[in-house]
């Protein structure tokens, strides 16, 4: 294989590594909420991904909740709009925020390359000045960025070992930080920033497609 093959092998568009991005987020939220007991062990399912078993939820209201706001994102993080997603756990009765656990965003340069209509129109490019020119592509190995992927999902499961125990019923909710021109459908509400009293933090493994970098960080309450 030419070095040439090998590159277009590896190649990632924009919208597929946003896709990577919205795989990694959809099995993060379901890890955090089955290891951290938000909802009972019996609505969970396990499957099979990253070579790792995977908790995720069989309840038909989390499931369309999460694929809602994770289809709504998957534009801005093409465009390049995203800054920040935040999944925060909350105390039913008193509505204390008890953690938040923010899954940073930062956009890699890759590498340009010209595509055709059909492509454009696979990839959704819409910033002006891109309608007919060259796109983002970047060239890391699928088996590399998969593995990085597992590697943080562990973290996330080896978090209840030393996170403090949620010993009241609680609820979450997903903040999506973005650029001030993206265009938020009308039944989404802004909100303030979530702010965790005394707390503590901790900074997980990273992963990167070459277009995507991804950081995630936990904060807590402390005892």
């Amino acid at each position: 294989m030419t070095e040439t093959q090998l590159k277009a092998k590896n190649s990632i568009t924009l919208r597929g590594s946003a896709e990577i991005v919205m795989e990694y987020l959809n099995y993060g939220i379901n890890s955090i909420l089955f290891q951290r007991g938000v909802y009972p062990p019996e609505t969970f399912k396990t499957v099979e991904n990253f070579g790792l078993s995977i908790f995720v939820s069989t309840d038909p209201k989390i499931i369309s909740f999460v694929e809602t706001v994770l289809n709504q994102m998957k534009d801005w993080l093409v465009d390049e709009k995203v800054q920040k997603i935040s999944m925060i756990i909350t105390n039913i009765s008193t509505k204390e925020a008890l953690e938040r656990w923010d899954f940073n965003v930062k956009y890699e340069a890759g590498s340009e390359s010209s595509t055709d209509l059909q492509e454009l129109k696979e990839t959704k490019v819409t910033k002006p000045g891109k309608a007919n020119g060259p796109v983002k592509t970047g060239n890391k190995e699928l088996k590399v960025i998969q593995n990085e992927i597992r590697d943080v999902l562990r973290q996330i499961c080896s978090t209840v070992s030393f996170l403090p125990l949620l010993d009241c019923l609680c609820a979450f909710d997903v903040h999506i930080y973005t650029s001030k021109d993206c265009e938020v459908p009308e039944e989404w509400n802004e909100t303030a920033p979530c702010i965790i009293s005394n707390s503590q933090e901790l900074q997980l493994r990273t992963f990167s497609t070459s277009l995507h970098h991804m950081s995630t960080v936990v904060s807590y309450k402390a005892e």
